[in-house]
């Protein structure tokens, strides 16, 4: 069976000798115009840039002149892989194929004219022959452009497998909570994660996995479990409470606190024990709303993150300063606010439980008046007095807001 005509079999012999020796002018003027004629190129002053073009040009061209008058395939795989290889590194630099398209576009009109000219140098062209020149450099650089597609495509497939497995690697790293900050630091750096300070845990029904991944995109991570899946969302706007409120409203989510990511997996448990069964709340349910209620069911993990919001205000302080008004709270907490029974517990004058009780309403403002506040510092103290555990222990990347008092300064007040 005889093979298709090809459309530079149809092409005069002459075309190539009548070329050829015009090849090495043609093609820097050819990938200079093409560079120029492209904004997209032009904008970039990398001189490896200009040389792929100019490498590409090249090859198309010697390539081209090498087809004429005969029934070849457009491109063999050395030349193919040439245009493989340019659409891909578009696609590493984060630029569309358009502009590649648009440069061969103007390479294919730049041919056209350099054939039709070499030809014209040796001999009268009539009309048929300029036909026959112009769907053969129209196919001839369809030929290019889908073997450029081709690449960008096969580039984007590859980069989004390994975006993939970065993602994995960093949703595997927070949920063990047990990384080295080095290591946390620099798989967030490569999905794109400049900082890693916050994450919020968010709990959600399996079948809301394929949502959350794409509504939160490079926001968040989304990791599928046996019966439940877990969102990680980095700390920023779209972590706030009154977006995911609303972004989550109906769809049986559970909000952990949002924590240093070494914290994570603590948040997470916190969240479980929150979650009702199935289909009981539509949510999103707020383990911050469960602190108290987690608390006063024994669970250290949510004494620790109140005892860290509770006491963020003072976290500046000499440990001596802080010692002193945490004893004071406390006490002015159990006797409701008498300062001769505050002064008589703690063995100072009564001058001196004022000074300090103004001292903290500086740092705490209303809180000291609002009833659920002053009950979670009630709590938060009484665990400290006793020595409870603190449930979390602060990640290498970020300490708790507040550290257990040293000993005592002389002096401090």
């Amino acid at each position: 069976m005889t093979a298709p005509a090809t459309p530079w079999q149809r092409l005069p012999a002459d075309l190539s000798a009548a070329m050829r020796p015009h090849l090495p002018a043609t093609v820097g003027a050819v990938a200079e115009a093409v560079t120029e004629a492209t904004p997209a190129f032009a904008a970039i002053s990398d001189a490896k840039f200009a040389r792929d073009v100019r490498t590409a040009v090249q090859v198309a061209f010697e390539r081209f002149v090498d087809l004429v008058g005969t029934a070849e395939p457009a491109l063999p795989p050395r030349v193919r892989d040439v245009f493989v290889a340019l659409g891909a590194g578009e696609a590493r630099e984060d630029r569309g194929p358009e502009a590649l398209l648009a440069a061969q576009r103007t390479a294919a009109r730049l041919m056209l004219r350099t054939a039709s000219e070499s030809l014209a140098r040796l001999r009268p062209v009539d009309t048929a022959e300029l036909i026959d020149l112009s769907d053969a450099i129209t196919a001839y650089v369809d030929e290019l452009a889908a073997a450029s597609t081709d690449g960008y495509a096969l580039q984007l497939r590859e980069q989004a497998g390994e975006g993939d497995r970065r993602r994995r690697q960093l949703a595997e790293l927070l949920l063990r909570g047990d990384g080295l900050p080095a290591a946390v630091e620099a798989a967030a750096a490569r999905i794109g994660w400049p900082r890693l300070d916050e994450v919020v845990p968010v709990l959600l029904p399996l079948e809301q996995a394929r949502d959350a991944r794409f509504r939160y995109g490079a926001d968040g991570l989304v990791v599928e479990r046996g019966r439940d899946a877990v969102l990680l969302l980095r700390a920023g706007p779209r972590a706030a409470r009154p977006q995911l409120a609303e972004a989550l409203a109906g769809r049986g989510a559970v909000v952990g606190p949002a924590l240093g990511w070494a914290q994570v997996p603590g948040a997470l448990r916190l969240a479980e024990l929150t979650a009702g069964p199935s289909g009981a709340d539509p949510g999103p349910v707020f383990v911050d709303d469960h602190l108290i209620a987690l608390t006063l069911r024994g669970e250290a993990g949510a004494l620790a993150v109140l005892t860290a919001r509770r006491l963020a205000p003072l976290a500046h302080l000499r440990p001596a300063q802080r010692e002193s008004l945490l004893v004071t709270l406390h006490s002015w907490l159990r006797h409701w606010g008498s300062r001769a029974e505050v002064a008589t517990e703690l063995y100072v004058h009564p001058q001196t439980v004022s000074y300090r009780i103004r001292r903290l309403r500086e740092l705490y403002g209303d809180d000291l008046d609002d009833p659920t506040a002053r009950f979670e510092l009630h709590l938060v103290l009484a665990g400290r007095a006793a020595g409870r555990p603190a449930g979390f222990t602060p990640g290498p990347a970020r300490s708790s807001p507040f550290r257990p008092p040293g000993p005592a300064e002389p002096g401090a007040w």
